[in-house]
């Protein structure tokens, strides 16, 4: 049985500073509204810049495909510099990056700023996962990953609410350039907490031969893996399929039913509400399920969310399936996750990099696929799409995880299976 990798600090290291999680939990918070706040907005977008909604959803596309490609970067520099520091200094381009969204005078000019907006917000996520993992023993860092994750879920649903209140009351710019003032702040405490760090949790580890060779050597050690293949080809297409849906729901709920676009955003931002479901029963839904239930049920939740959100005749109906579509995918994501971090114990790093930047580079292909339905079947077509793909694979790997189970049954870790 292999044991869980050491964390760096010990019990009779320093503490942290107090506020040195919840720091890290506002920084994901500001990355989570970056990434859906243009996700309400797309038909005002469309309009204000004369481009169809497929051209307008462009913008979330930009921003994705920066975000996944980004994230083979971070790791070798928050190695090199500090995760700490460089989650920090990330903020700080952060700011800059969205205020430029906020500035854009051209459709063009918006596609570019969001493209540096997805680079820069790459580092936050990621590396702030991998910090924590680096300085929480093992036994107290289930909770810690929890609490950090309620900013991320929380970010994302609010992102969506966000977007669609300003579109229709104070424009789409306005979000864009107070998200640059929140990063300003965020940069600020994280300065300030990083000066207060043990030595311990500062660490950083110079680069052995050249940077680029040494990447893709980790890269290529991982996709020798076969599960890790399996892994990584299943998260992208969650998110092609979940995500490339999930960004047109009220767009969806705007054009089919007429509601404002503050409406349609606040509805969609019920999925948060059902992704914090999961983090507070997460232990119990684990024990009861175990990933194949969790991936099985997860994948039809989702199903069935998408199908009602697209098929029915009030707009309502859409308040109860995002919640449950929050919750159904956190049930397969978070097992998703799991799975990452042992598919290649001896690249973890590199293993969990690549499973961000294949969920992220999904996404973008996802709403690109998307938006070009919308021009032949609209909304609705995306949506029943949607529900019929994720359900596929859900299906299929908790067919595939079940089966490797059964040939080699996995150690259990505080009542889970790794």
């Amino acid at each position: 049985m292999r044991h869980a990798p050491q964390s760096r600090m010990t019990e009779s290291s320093s503490p942290l500073p107090r506020m040195a999680v919840p720091a890290l939990s506002l920084a994901a918070f500001a990355s989570g509204i970056s990434l859906r706040i243009t996700d309400a907005p797309l038909p005002r977008l469309a309009h204000d810049f004369s481009v169809s909604i497929g051209q307008a959803a462009g913008v979330i596309t930009a921003f994705a495909v920066a975000y996944g490609l980004a994230q083979l970067l971070f790791g070798p520099l928050g190695d090199r510099f500090g995760k700490y520091r460089v989650i920090a200094w990330a903020c700080v381009a952060c700011a800059v990056t969205t205020s430029l969204c906020g500035l854009a005078q051209s459709f063009s000019q918006l596609l570019a700023a969001r493209l540096v907006a997805g680079a820069t917000a790459a580092a936050l996520i990621p590396l702030s996962m991998a910090w924590i993992g680096d300085v929480v023993p093992y036994a107290r860092r289930q909770p810690v990953l929890a609490r950090f994750l309620i900013g991320q879920i929380m970010g994302l649903s609010l992102g969506v609410s966000m977007g669609g209140f300003a579109a229709d009351y104070w424009g789409w710019r306005l979000p864009f350039l107070a998200i640059g003032g929140g990063y300003v702040l965020v940069s600020v405490l994280l300065f300030a907490v990083h000066r207060q760090l043990p030595a311990q949790a500062r660490q950083t580890r110079p680069s052995l031969g050249h940077p680029l060779r040494s990447m893709v050597n980790e890269f290529a050690q991982v996709l020798a893996q076969p599960w890790a293949r399996v892994v990584l080809l299943t998260v992208f297409t969650e998110g092609a399929f979940l995500y490339g849906t999930f960004a047109f729901i009220a767009t969806h709920l705007h054009t089919v039913f007429g509601v404002s676009l503050a409406t349609a955003g606040s509805v969609v931002m019920w999925f948060g509400f059902g992704g914090l479901l999961f983090a507070l029963c997460s232990a119990t839904l684990v024990r009861r399920l175990g990933e194949v239930g969790l991936t099985c049920w997860g994948g039809i939740l989702i199903a069935l969310s998408l199908l009602t959100v697209g098929l029915a005749p009030v707009w309502w109906w859409a308040i109860p399936a995002c919640f449950v579509a929050g919750l159904g995918f956190y049930m397969l994501h978070n097992t998703l996750q799991i799975n990452a971090t042992q598919m290649a114990p001896e690249r973890r790093g590199a293993a969990v990099s690549a499973f961000a930047s294949c969920f992220f580079l999904g996404q973008a292909a996802g709403v690109a696929a998307a938006g070009a339905v919308t021009a032949y079947g609209g909304t609705q077509a995306v949506l029943v799409t949607g529900a019929a793909g994720v359900l596929v694979v859900a299906l299929n790997f908790s067919r595939m995880r079940a089966a490797v189970l059964r040939q080699a049954p996995q150690p259990v870790v505080d009542g889970t299976k790794v």
